[in-house]
Parts: structure tokens; sequence; C-alpha cells
């Protein structure tokens, strides 16, 4: 090698040296935080169409992290004394800052105390009437990749399959987009952006029943009682097993004494699933009575007690009773009393109720056996 090769060699190590020398130490850097990003998606591949809790779970406990936003994606990021530090949920914009989406590697500095932390921690979303994957969140060195990656929730029964509508999947990109500024607008309280956006959701895909059912909700909120209607009924028409319009289009016509409309839809949801939606069987059994068929009420309210194994709806056992002491039937009338008391001891009505014990019970003795 010549003198003027081997001086440029020389002076080519001297600066990479300098170079070198201002680089951080990896091995002895403190770890300051570590991300993490992931979505979660129903079997069918759709984004939930509420807000999912996301939690981590390390040894046996669980620990808050955020929540979902309108695409299912999440994310947030443990500093090095384990804290959860939440950086996206359903109240912010899925974009997420640039360096969130690189590997660990090129996006965060740290020697062992996170890792160690992490090694028996996963990731679990939590959503009622669902069963979520768990993913690992264990990290071996400096080159693993921070995105957990798909977290797929699963239906725990029929009842919860139909809580989301299969239109929701086929939305195209632009009323996917206007349905998503409308959830954002519904949690700020924004009732006329939201009613606005979701109106143009379903003008470019009429079938968007999810979306139906959301400006239902806004047109309520804005007292727009009759429009409410007409959208949940547009909800329906476009996917007729998608639940969720057919409880408030009952609810209301209940609220409102329109027991042809209350029947006529609790019926509906009753069909739907027979065995996971024991109020349902309330409004049902409560219409018919209000419509004078008293065998049809109570038929509907002892379904309703036969699906209620776990007793959640006490209203049951109530209507039951006074549909009971209408045929005069009262010393099974007091016997469901007695059970509405035991259920909701502190009802509004329970003082009332426990009055009216009395007097059944002795009409039930003065009545022949």
């Amino acid at each position: 090698m010549g003198a003027r090769t081997w001086g440029l060699a020389v002076m080519l190590l001297a600066t990479a040296a300098e170079v070198w020398g201002q680089l951080p130490d990896l091995s002895k850097s403190p770890e300051h935080v570590v991300y993490f990003t992931g979505q979660v998606m129903l079997d069918d591949g759709s984004a939930p169409a509420d807000p999912v809790l996301i939690q981590r779970v390390c040894g046996g406990r669980t620990i808050f992290a955020g929540w979902s936003d309108t695409k299912g994606h999440f994310s947030f990021k443990v500093d090095h004394t384990g804290a959860d530090q939440t950086e996206g949920d359903a109240t912010k914009s899925a974009t997420q800052p640039a360096d969130l989406n690189k590997p660990f590697g090129t996006s965060t500095v740290y020697t062992n105390p996170i890792t160690s932390a992490l090694r028996d921690c996963e990731v679990e979303a939590v959503l009622s009437g669902f069963r979520s994957d768990r993913v690992s969140m264990a990290i071996k060195d400096t080159m693993d990749d921070a995105r957990i990656g798909t977290i797929h929730l699963h239906p725990l029964s029929r009842a919860s399959a139909l809580t989301v509508s299969a239109t929701t999947l086929e939305a195209p990109s632009n009323a996917r987009k206007a349905y998503e500024k409308a959830m954002a607008a519904m949690r700020e309280q924004k009732w006329n952006a939201a009613a606005a956006d979701l109106e143009k959701a379903v003008a470019a895909y009429p079938k968007f029943a999810i979306a139906w059912y959301q400006l239902g909700l806004v047109r309520q909120n804005r007292a727009d009682i009759a429009g409410a209607i007409a959208a949940w009924k547009q909800s329906v028409r476009s996917d007729p097993k998608f639940v969720k319009p057919y409880e408030s289009l009952t609810s209301l016509a209940d609220r409102q004494g329109d027991w042809a409309e209350s029947e006529k839809y609790s019926h509906a949801w009753i069909q739907l699933d027979p065995e996971d939606f024991p109020g349902a069987y309330v409004f049902n059994a409560v219409a018919n009575a209000k419509l004078n068929k008293m065998e049809d009420a109570e038929r509907a309210a002892r379904e309703g007690l036969r699906v209620d194994k776990e007793r959640k709806v006490a209203r049951l056992s109530y209507v039951l009773g006074l549909i009971l002491a209408q045929k005069r039937e009262y010393g099974e009338s007091a016997k469901y009393f007695r059970n509405y008391l035991e259920l909701a001891p502190n009802a509004n009505d329970a003082a009332l109720v426990r009055q009216q014990l009395p007097q059944l019970e002795q009409a039930a003795a003065r009545s022949p056996q």
C-alpha cells in the first residue's frame, strides 16, 4: 500500500473512531420506554363497532393499557418502571407518531428492566360477550418488533354474534370514513356533526346497518323521535339479523305506550335468538298484557324466567306476579312477588309490593284450593 493510500486509510479510521465515540453505548444505556401497537378484529374481519378495552395480564395481574379506536387500532407504551402510558384510544385518531411503527431496535434504547418485566405478560381485549385471544409481550433483544399484531375476538354465543352487523365488512372506504368521523363526533356529543357524517355514510352505502342504527341514536339525542324510528327500521331492513335496532325499537315503543309496536319488535327480537335475551320477554309480556292477550303475556313471562338462568332480570318475576294477580291466581302471584323482592329489594316499587303482599296472601287463603 502506498504512503498516500495508507495516510487516507488512517484518516478514515480516525474519523470513524471519533464518530463511534459519540454514539451511545447500548449495553450501558437505561431502558426508557417501549411502544406496543396492535389491532382488535372480530371473527368476520371487521373492527368492533364499540371501543374495546385493552389490558395486559402479567403473572395473573391485570393492568389497564388503553382503548381501541374506530378501526380497532390501539397503542400504549410501558416505561422502565413497568407502568403503562396510553398513547392510542377510542377518542383519538388512529394515526400514530412515526416511531410507533418502527421495530424495537430502531425506536427504543433499552437493556434488561422492561424485557424482564414483560417476560410473563400477555395482551388481551375485553368486550362483553366475546372471548379474546392473548398475545405474548415477551421480547428477547433489540431487534424484536414492538407490533403485537391482531387480537381476534370470538363470540361466546349466538347473542354476541347478533350484536355485529354482517354488512359492515362490505362498506366502501368513503362510507367507513364518514362513519368513523361520526363516531368521533358522537363521543364529543356533537350531535349535528355526527348526524351529517352518518347521513353521508348511509348515502354512500344504503345497507350500512350499524350506521343506520347509530343515526337513530343521534336523532334520538336530538329529540327527533320520528327520525330515530325511521333510521332503526332502515337498519332492520338492511340487516334483519342485526339485533340492536330491535332492542331500540322495542324499548322506545314501550316508553311511548305503543303496545302493538312493542309486541311486534320484541317478538322479532325473541325470534332472532330465543335463548339469550331474557329482557326481550319482559317487553313482550307487558305489551301482550296491555293488549289484553293474557295467555300470551303469561307465556312470555314464564319463557323469560326459563331463559334467565342467572336471575338477572328481576322484572320478569314482578310482571308475572301482576299477570297472575289479574287472573286471580293469588297464591302463585304472591310467590313471584316474593321472588321479585328477593332479587330487587331496593327497587323503586319494592315498598309498594311489600304492601300488596299481605293482601295477596289473604286473598289466596280465602280462595278455594
